[in-house]
């Protein structure tokens, strides 16, 4: 063996062992992380014998159908639900398409016979006049 190659087995040797004390060291940081762990951890058993008392019990929410195009959607917000009601056929239909079915303007405009601006304009209207319909009862 010339001395060139002495040399090479010696780093290699050096490297393998320089890794395994690193793989080493790594496992006993994990081992000394996952008892850290444990220790601040509680017990399931402790967590199932502790008697479970309720705070509060769950907000039952009162809920309002608003129906339009023949299908009905839930509505939690009677204001909402009453000004909608306020509203002529026409209007609920677009704020039911643009607002709860997601069509776009360019669609809600071909189904009431108008360009997509006017549909766009139809919704800010209708928008608006719930608006005042909403704040109207507010103040009474």
């Amino acid at each position: 063996m010339t001395e060139d190659e002495a040399y090479k087995v010696h780093i290699q040797y050096t490297f393998n062992a320089f890794c395994k004390v690193v793989i080493r060291h790594a496992a006993i940081d994990k081992v000394i992380n996952l008892r850290r762990r444990w220790e601040r951890e509680v017990s399931l058993d402790y967590l199932m014998n502790e008697k479970f008392v309720q705070f509060a019990e769950p907000e039952q929410l009162e809920e309002y159908l608003f129906t339009a195009c023949g299908q009905t959607a839930v509505l939690y917000h009677a204001e909402l639900a009453a000004a909608l009601a306020l509203l002529p056929e026409q209007t609920q239909e677009e704020i039911f398409r643009y607002y709860f079915m997601r069509q776009p303007q360019r669609v809600i405009g071909v189904h009431i016979g108008r360009t997509r601006s006017t549909a766009g304009r139809h919704i800010q209207l209708a928008l608006k006049r719930l608006r005042r319909l909403m704040e109207g009862k507010r103040y009474e």
